[in-house]
């Protein structure tokens, strides 16, 4: 992300948290523009372009009262709506993640002594990120605040692999995501370092449909376990492949945001850029 790309995507959370404290009381765009440090006409422009909304468009997919009203939905309306107009292109976008492979219990003992891991930094909506892929899919996606840090957080998780600053198919197909060109998706595959119970709750986050939002209690359901609300939480929390795996798309019950790794503001950031998309096409 460029220098100006970066003042631009802080100035948008910026503004984003502020309408998240704030969107009870409704404030209007000058209010907002102040905040940033923007002319209204500016702001408005910048943040249209980035959500693909106006602000106060965007502000009504922040209420409670939305997240809420989406709790109680299957989410199936707005999806298939939005794949009627022809959001998700070749089909549902659960549908393109159906090879989701455990690594081998040798593979997840050793810390992935037996992988060769390619990595690279690249640019998302909502900052910059770190993708990793080894031979048979996508093993990693992070938000890289600080790519030094990112870096060793990916190390951590396979401390023996080795690694290669490359960029490859895998990771180039994978980040279509941020540009919703399903068209020039084929299946993404994913390779990851889980327990069964961790890859039975990320199989089932893929479900959770575009511009859906689902709760902890739905998901320990879906698996067939629903008194096991604190062990999904964890393994949600333990999620190796950011948005790919749209663990942002989990909040509670009451329709609050909740927490989430890489920030609530980020995460408030990706549902209303979500809902914001289906919005535009239903």
């Amino acid at each position: 992300m460029n220098q100006q790309e970066n003042i631009n995507f802080n100035r948008i959370a910026d503004a984003i948290e502020y309408l998240s404290q704030n969107f009870k009381e409704q404030p209007t765009l000058d209010d907002i523009a102040q905040k940033v440090h923007l002319s209204p006409f500016h702001f408005q422009r910048l943040f249209s372009e980035w959500a693909g909304v106006s602000p106060k468009k965007f502000l009504q997919f922040l209420t409670v009262d939305y997240a809420k009203g989406l709790l109680k939905e299957t989410g199936a309306s707005l999806f298939d709506a939005a794949y009627e107009t022809g959001l998700s292109g070749t089909g549902r976008l659960h549908d393109l993640f159906i090879n989701i492979e455990g690594m081998t219990p040798g593979e997840y003992k050793n810390g992935g002594a037996a992988l060769t891991i390619n990595y690279s930094f690249a640019e998302s909506p909502f900052g910059n990120i770190l993708v990793a892929s080894t031979s048979k899919g996508i093993c990693y996606l992070a938000f890289a605040d600080d790519e030094r840090n990112a870096l060793h957080e990916l190390q951590c998780q396979f401390p023996n692999a080795v690694y290669k600053q490359v960029v490859d198919l895998m990771q180039q197909n994978a980040l279509h995501i941020f540009t919703h060109d399903w068209s020039m998706l084929d299946q993404i595959k994913l390779h990851l370092k889980g327990t069964a119970f961790q890859l039975k709750v990320w199989e089932a986050l893929l479900k959770i449909p575009v511009g859906g939002l689902s709760s902890y209690r739905a998901v320990a359901s879906t698996i067939n376990n629903p008194n096991a609300l604190r062990a999904v939480g964890s393994a949600i929390g333990q999620n190796p492949v950011a948005f790919i795996i749209p663990c942002h798309r989990v909040i509670q019950s009451s329709g609050s945001i909740g927490n989430y790794h890489w920030g609530t503001t980020r995460k408030t950031a990706m549902i209303g850029w979500e809902a914001a998309k289906v919005s535009t096409v239903v």
